[in-house]
């Protein structure tokens, strides 16, 4: 695996961390996040951390079998990380606790690092 692939795998990594604290987060605080839809659950917050994360895995893996649409996966798992900021869509940042402004924006920061640096990697993969 090349120096890249390894990096990208980090990223994914520090992403998955990222993003599972703040999906966390939102189902131990559910009650708390401003003007959440009332059909979201604790148990659908996990599932839909579960079903991204698995997105991301299933990228790696491909990426440890030398298949390069491993970098597609994980680019869409990486855009996957901004949808906490749909957050902002029921409520303003104001409304949100620190902690809450926190885990979106480090899971939204993490993402963003993880596809601009796929970006860049895979003109060099080829």
């Amino acid at each position: 695996m090349s120096s890249a692939n390894r990096a990208v795998v980090l990223l994914v990594l520090v992403h998955a961390a990222a993003s599972l604290l703040h999906f966390l987060h939102n189902a131990a605080y559910l009650a708390d996040y401003p003007n959440m839809p009332a059909w979201i659950s604790p148990l659908g917050i996990y599932g839909a951390w579960c079903a991204e994360a698995a997105l991301g895995a299933l990228g790696v893996l491909l990426l440890f079998r030398g298949r390069r649409s491993g970098f597609v996966l994980i680019a869409i798992y990486a855009v996957l990380g901004f949808g906490g900021l749909d957050h902002y869509t029921l409520a303003p940042m104001s409304a949100h606790t620190l902690a809450m402004n926190a885990t979106i924006w480090l899971e939204t920061a993490t993402g963003l690092v993880l596809l601009a640096f796929v970006a860049s990697a895979v003109p060099r993969a080829r």
